[in-house]
């Protein structure tokens, strides 16, 4: 396989996001995930992660209140 020229559009994604593939998900908000927090969120209740990127253990949910003073730096 030729790493310059991907054979598949998942390959062709990987590349040009390589550290967060996972940001075409639905289930994680872009904003958060670009500033290297979890971002996975609970699509039922709309709460997020707030704890960094691959961290230990379970996801610690918050309201997206809380995510959102995240982004404006209020927290």
């Amino acid at each position: 396989m030729n790493a310059e020229h991907p054979t598949t559009a998942s390959e062709a994604s990987r590349q040009m996001r390589p550290g967060r593939p996972d940001l075409s998900n639905a289930n994680v908000r872009e904003d958060l995930a670009r500033t290297g927090r979890c971002a996975l969120m609970h699509l039922p209740t709309g709460r997020v992660c707030l704890l960094p990127l691959r961290h230990h253990g379970p996801c610690e949910f918050h309201r997206p209140q809380d995510a959102d003073d995240v982004m404006s730096g209020r927290n």
